[in-house]
C-alpha cells in the first residue's frame, strides 16, 4: 500500500515529538534544580536579607546552572563575578553619565573589556555586558548598587549548593548507553548473519539503511560520558564514583570502532546479496555466534561490570576465522575479513587493547 504524504507528515510528526519528549525527560532534573534554585535565591534575598526585588539573584542562579552539568563550577564563578563587574561599571558610570543610548554603548564596551580583561570566559564577558544593560536601561539607581551585587552573589552561593546535589541517572547513563550500542552491535551482526543465508536484496538494503542511522547512538554515548564525568567533578557526594565511571568512559572509542566495523560488515553483506554472490554458511554461522558473543557483552555492561565475560567467545569466533573454508568470491572474502575486524574491536570492548586484540586472532586462512 503506499504511503501518502499527509501519513508522512503524521509520522515525522509523531517521531518529533517523541524526541522532544525524551529530550524534555533528560533534562527535567536539571530544569526542577534550576527552578528550586531561583526560588531559594529569591527567598534569601528578599526575605532574609530584606532587598526589594532582588531580580539579579534568581538569575544568577539559574544561568551558573544551566541545564548541562559540564563546567558547573567554573559557569558559578564566572556568572557572579560577570554580574558583579557589569553591576559595578554601569552604576558607576549611570551615576556620573546618565542613561541613554550612547550611555549603553560605552558601559557595554567598558564592562566586555574588563571582563576581557581579567581574563574571563565567554560567560564571563557575555554576564558582564548584559547585566551593565539591564543596570544602565532598567534600574538606573545608583542607591541600590551593593544591594544589586549582594544579589548576584547570593543567586551564584545558592547555584553552588545546588551544583553538588546530583542525581545517580547520570552516572548510569554511560553505562546504559553503552549496553544500547552493544545491542545494537549484536541485532546488526545477527541480521547480517541471516541475510549471508536467505541472500534476500530487499532486507539486505533495509538492513544497511538501518545500519546507516547507528551514529546518534555514540554521539548519545560521548554526551553521556561527558555528562557523568561533569557530575563527578562538580560533586563532591559523587567523587567516589570516578574511578568506576572513568572505566565506562574509556569504551566510548573501542564501542565507535566496533559499532563502524559492523557498519561496512553490513555494507558487505549487502554489497553480496546485490550482486547475488554467493557466501558461505560458515560465514553466518561466525557472524551469528559474533552476536551472541557481542549480546553478553552488552548485558555485562547493563549490569555496570566491564565486558570481560564475553571475551572467551569473541576468542572463540576469532580462531574459528582461521579455519573456515575460503571461496573465490570476491565479495565473501571480504565479509570473512570484516567479521575478523568486528571481532578484534569488541575484544578491545573486554579490555584488551590494539595489539592483544590483534595478536588473539590466528593469521588469515589462505
Amino acid at each position: 500500500m503506499e504511503v501518502g504524504p499527509l501519513d508522512r507528515m503524521w509520522h515525522v510528526g509523531r517521531t518529533s515529538a517523541r524526541a522532544r519528549i525524551a529530550r524534555w525527560k533528560s533534562k527535567r532534573w536539571q530544569i526542577g534544580q534550576c527552578a528550586v534554585a531561583a526560588g531559594v535565591a529569591w527567598f534569601v534575598a528578599a526575605d532574609v536579607l530584606g532587598h526589594q526585588t532582588p531580580f539579579f539573584a534568581p538569575v544568577a542562579a539559574v544561568v551558573a546552572l544551566g541545564t548541562s552539568y559540564g563546567q558547573r563550577l567554573r559557569r558559578v564563578a564566572e556568572v557572579t563575578i560577570g554580574v558583579a563587574v557589569g553591576v559595578f561599571l554601569a552604576d558607576l558610570l549611570v551615576a556620573w553619565l546618565g542613561s541613554g543610548g550612547w550611555q549603553i554603548g560605552l558601559i557595554v564596551a567598558l564592562a566586555m573589556s574588563a571582563a576581557f580583561l581579567l581574563d574571563g570566559g565567554q560567560l564571563f564577558v557575555t554576564q558582564a555586558a548584559v547585566q551593565s544593560i539591564v543596570i544602565a536601561g532598567l534600574v538606573a539607581d545608583p542607591d541600590q548598587a551593593f544591594t544589586r551585587w549582594t544579589d548576584a552573589v547570593v543567586g551564584g552561593l545558592v547555584a553552588l549548593v545546588a551544583a553538588t546535589v546530583v542525581p545517580a541517572a547520570p552516572l548510569r547513563r554511560p553505562r546504559e548507553q553503552a549496553a544500547i550500542v552493544m545491542h545494537k552491535i549484536a541485532g546488526l551482526l545477527r541480521a547480517a548473519g541471516e541475510v549471508m543465508v536467505d541472500g534476500e536484496v530487499d532486507r539486505a538494503m533495509a538492513l544497511l539503511a538501518d545500519a546507516r542511522t547507528t551514529d546518534s547512538l555514540i554521539r548519545e554515548l560521548k554526551d553521556a560520558a561527558d555528562e557523568g564525568l561533569s557530575v563527578v567533578e562538580s560533586s563532591p557526594f559523587r567523587v567516589r564514583h570516578k574511578d568506576d565511571l572513568r572505566k565506562m568512559v574509556d569504551l566510548v572509542d573501542p564501542l565507535d570502532r566496533a559499532l563502524r566495523s559492523t557498519r561496512v560488515l553490513v555494507r558487505q553483506t549487502a554489497v553480496a546479496a546485490y550482486h547475488r554472490r554467493p557466501v558461505p554458511g560458515s560465514y553466518s554461522l561466525l557472524a551469528l555466534d559474533l552476536a551472541d558473543a557481542a549480546d553478553v557483552a552488552a548485558d555485562e555492561l547493563a549490569a555496570d561490570r566491564m565486558a570481560v565475560a564475553a571475551r572467551d567467545g569473541l576468542l572463540t569466533v576469532g580462531d574459528a576465522t582461521g579455519r573456515v573454508e575460503r571461496t573465490d568470491v570476491l565479495a565473501a572474502e571480504a565479509v570473512l575479513a570484516q567479521i575478523r575486524s568486528v571481532v578484534v574491536d569488541l575484544l578491545m570492548v573486554t579490555g584488551l587493547d590494539q595489539l592483544e586484540s590483534t595478536d588473539a586472532l590466528p593469521p588469515p586462512p589462505r
